[in-house]
């Protein structure tokens, strides 16, 4: 199998260029291109007991729960979709867990998270479970300013330079079994620091075509994007 045919395909929040994502529409959407993993996020409701499907908070009006969308995916239409599930904050990993068990998703399922402390207690819960560091943890990209952009860019320097040593480190303690890097953290020594550690590595958010192509040349694992239509049929 080529590199480029072996690519995970993975929806981000479904497909949310089109339809909203952290929807069961926007996860049909996904489903209909083609994906072979869909990533969706997981927030605790503010002032009540629910898990919810939305990235933020300016997202959780009428947002699905944690079980409607778990039992979205259970049914024998999703049956050979993985699932990246996305913890936006830490605190309610266990909670997490036991839902994925309860639906019997968890072999599916990747977890995700920016918060180190909440892969630790993932792994201490459920050490089976596949769980993925996603990185950086940012609020925004400053790099897209033009105030911000030249600072920006010298930290993002020094990051990308440190982060194969750091992620082959939390690979090989079993701290993660997945990378899940932003585009412009991803190099070739990144890829090769990864692979010689025994994990996979994810890009996040990828929404350009040529882009797509070249990491699918470069050999990651799987591609993240929020317009699932932009694989072609050879990936």
């Amino acid at each position: 199998m080529s590199l480029v045919s072996a690519l995970r395909r993975v929806g981000h929040k479904g497909a949310d260029l089109i339809a909203p994502g952290n929807t069961l529409a926007s996860f049909d959407a996904a489903l209909a291109a083609g994906v072979d993993m869909i990533e969706f996020d997981v927030l605790p409701e503010r002032g009540g007991d629910r898990l919810l499907l939305a990235h933020d908070y300016s997202a959780v009006d009428g947002a699905p729960t944690l079980e409607e969308g778990l039992a979205h995916f259970a049914s024998a239409a999703y049956a050979g979709v993985e699932l990246d599930v996305d913890l936006k904050l830490p605190g309610y990993e266990v909670r997490v867990l036991e839902a994925l068990r309860s639906f019997g998703l968890l072999e599916r399922a990747l977890i995700s998270t920016q918060y180190v402390a909440s892969l630790r207690a993932l792994r201490a819960a459920e050490p089976g479970a596949r769980l993925g560091w996603s990185v950086p943890r940012l609020r925004r990209d400053y790099t897209r300013h033009p105030v911000t952009a030249l600072p920006a860019y010298v930290v993002l320097g020094a990051y990308r330079a440190r982060l194969p040593a750091r992620a082959a480190a939390a690979l090989r303690a079993g701290l993660c079994d997945a990378l899940m890097a932003h585009w412009k953290l991803v190099t070739p020594r990144l890829l090769r620091a990864v692979r010689d550690a025994g994990g996979e590595l994810f890009v996040w958010t990828v929404d350009d075509p040529h882009a797509i192509r070249r990491f699918a040349d470069l050999g990651v694992t799987g591609v993240i994007t929020n317009d699932p239509r932009l694989f072609s049929p050879a990936m």
